[in-house]
């Protein structure tokens, strides 16, 4: 028997079941009901406050959701890392970082008292030489251990190093830059402000204390000099890092080399020794330590036997076994001009010589 809502027959076919199951698609969970602006008052509220059937309610704040308020925070924190890195940019334009001096160089020639000595075997010019226990190749240029300093860690320190004894080893130990005539191995060494100096120096290389080509390298005239085939280069030296200023390590290489050497071409010939003695002054900021460049801020050199009378700003023309030293020296030199080339030459002291 149906119920007081049922139609007397019952529920027809593929009506919906029951009053509850008409409006099962319409919901009115707790969050509609308070989220509604208009509130309707209770029976009792209407007849003991007269109030009106409804009202309207304080429209409901609510806060950020967990999703926004991250989305603010990540937005925020890209923001933040833009900023930063547009100050604080790793690869800065060299250009706009502060210009320092150029390299000061100068190169000293030191003439033989007399004839330059010469053997058939480079070890025995050795064996009677003040090189007799100098070191071979890069094994004479020894790495200091690395001390950190107020600003700059022992990593850092030894970055500078490093870099530095690169610089010395390529720059004076490589034959293909000793004789071949290669720059390109000292050249990416360099901080990219000093590329122009570099540059002009083998383009246009003058002795005017700026651009002399062997201030930065050593260099011999492959027409006139080779590298004894036989024989290593001996190297003795000591390298040293200091901080200069809280921004600023500064190195000091000061090595000597001794080169056996035979006129280019005549492997009978006998052969003879040369010396340079270079000290080099480096200095690395920051960004030169991390791209494992330098700036070379001093180079002295002095080498022998040479003659004075030679031009030594485009390479060494060193004197060979048997020769001697020519009379007189460069010309031209006016001490008065600002810019003029300051001519310098010594005497190589005869201990500095084989005895033979």
């Amino acid at each position: 028997m149906g119920g007081p809502s049922d139609p007397p027959e019952g529920t027809p076919e593929g009506a919906p079941g029951g009053g509850e199951d008409e409006y099962r698609s319409v919901v009115f969970d707790e969050s509609f009901v308070r989220a509604a602006q208009l509130q309707e008052f209770s029976a009792d509220e209407r007849i003991t406050e007269h109030a009106p059937a409804v009202r309207r309610r304080a429209p409901l704040h609510r806060g950020l959701s967990r999703q926004a308020l991250i989305l603010v925070v990540l937005i925020a924190l890209a923001f933040g890392t833009a900023i930063y890195m547009g100050v604080r940019h790793p690869y800065q334009n060299p250009a706009a970082r502060q210009s320092d001096e150029p390299l000061r160089m100068t190169v000293v020639p030191l003439a033989p008292q007399g004839r330059v000595p010469g053997a058939a075997d480079p070890a025995d010019l050795y064996a009677h030489s003040p090189a007799a226990r100098f070191r071979p190749g890069a094994a004479g240029v020894p790495l200091p251990s690395a001390r950190s300093t107020a600003h700059f860690s022992d990593e850092q320190v030894m970055n500078a190093l490093i870099t530095a004894k690169n610089y010395v080893v390529r720059s004076a130990l490589d034959p293909e830059v000793l004789t071949g005539g290669a720059v390109r191995p000292v050249r990416i060494l360099l901080d990219p402000d000093q590329l122009d100096q570099f540059d002009e120096s083998f383009d246009r290389p003058t002795a005017d204390g700026r651009h002399a080509a062997t201030g930065w390298l050593v260099r011999f005239d492959p027409a006139r000099t080779e590298l004894a085939a036989d024989s290593e280069v001996r190297v003795r030296g000591s390298l040293n890092a200091v901080e200069s200023d809280a921004t600023h390590l500064e190195v000091t290489a000061d090595h000597t080399f001794v080169y056996p050497l035979r006129p280019t071409g005549d492997h009978r010939a006998d052969v003879s020794l040369f010396t340079v003695r270079r000290e080099l002054h480096f200095r690395f900021d920051r960004d030169d330590l991390r791209l494992h460049q330098a700036r070379l801020t001093v180079s002295h050199v002095q080498a022998g036997p040479l003659s004075c009378a030679e031009d030594s700003a485009s390479a060494l023309r060193p004197l060979l076994a048997g020769q001697t030293a020519k009379a007189g020296g460069p010309a031209g030199t006016d001490p008065y001009a600002k810019d003029s080339a300051t001519a310098l030459c010594g005497t190589l002291a005869e201990g500095a010589q084989p005895k033979v």
